[in-house]
């Protein structure tokens, strides 16, 4: 499968599994720290690593910065913005008893991008690349309940509930942010993948600091003492979080967000692996069916793709 050496799998590949030592470290930060704390430093910590590497690209492929359009800053902002509502819904989402529901919906978030692909960039995704995204999802929602009670007609049933619909728009917004980070890299015509999706990623990580920022002074100033004082984990989040982000932008500049978004389920193989090879934690029948039909997910998509 020569699929397996394009540059756009490769980079998702690598994105993934920094996204998931990311999670991990953000959990620990979780512990000293409130949630916007634990989300503005994935962020704020991520801004310097964003135009150091941007510096790099510039020098190393020697090429000129390129000019910034209107087109760009509203893809942007969309995306960016996005982002933010996403991930604050999906915290929202485990307010509510039903939470595991919401949680797998919000898993839903490549079969939305496919959609929003389709209207904003006139993208169309194959048959066999949306039967590959279906299966992969169907694998994750599985995984998402594994340890829990929830059957498959409750997942149905549940649709109608808060939490579940919470869950649904979370993955709405993270498709939404997808396909609008995609467009403004690729509305950067000329300096090359990379560069776009540098360029991108420092604007968008620079208004998003802003923004959290401007909710913490508000909403509970005394959070920034608590971030001075975890500087150091909250500098490598900051890190891993900004490559993982420059990883995303990069895959979807060469490929549709909805594909990249499917191939990018292999992070949950590898959460699982982690626990449980390191944790040795019980794996359940469930969640292996689950681990299968990602994988035949993932293999479809590469196979159709």
């Amino acid at each position: 499968m020569e699929i397996l050496y394009e540059p756009w799998v490769l980079i998702t590949l690598c994105a993934a599994f920094l996204q998931n030592i990311r999670s991990s470290l953000q959990k620990h930060l979780k512990g000293v720290m409130g949630t916007a704390g634990a989300t503005f430093v994935r962020f704020g910590f991520g801004v310097p690593v964003a135009f150091l590497l941007l510096f790099l690209l510039l020098q190393v492929q020697g090429k000129p910065l390129p000019a910034l359009s209107a087109s760009f800053a509203a893809w942007v902002a969309v995306a960016a913005l996005a982002q933010i509502i996403a991930q604050a819904l999906l915290i929202a989402v485990f307010s509510y008893q039903n939470f595991v529901v919401g949680s797998a919906y919000s898993r839903t978030e490549p079969i939305q991008a496919a959609l929003f692909g389709l209207v904003f960039l006139g993208e169309f995704a194959t048959t066999g690349v949306l039967i590959a995204i279906a299966i992969a999802m169907a694998g994750v929602m599985l995984m998402s309940v594994a340890k829990t009670r929830v059957t498959p007609l409750s997942l149905v049933t549940g649709l109608l509930s808060p939490g579940a619909g919470m869950g649904l728009l979370s993955g709405a917004f993270f498709g939404l942010a997808a396909v609008c980070y995609r467009g403004a890299s690729l509305s950067l015509e000329g300096p090359g993948y990379m560069i776009q999706a540098a360029v991108t990623l420092c604007v968008a990580i620079t208004l998003q600091s802003v923004l959290l920022a401007a909710w913490i002074a508000w909403r509970n100033p005394g959070e920034f003492s608590a971030i001075a004082s975890a500087w150091k984990p909250s500098a490598l989040v900051g890190l891993v979080g900004a490559l993982a982000s420059f990883g995303w932008f990069a895959a979807m500049t060469l490929q549709q967000a909805s594909v990249v978004k499917t191939l990018a389920q292999v992070e949950i193989l590898f959460t699982m692996a982690t626990s449980w090879f390191v944790f040795r934690e019980r794996i359940t029948a469930t969640e292996l069916m689950g681990v299968f039909l990602v994988t035949a997910g993932i293999l479809a998509l590469l196979w159709f793709g």
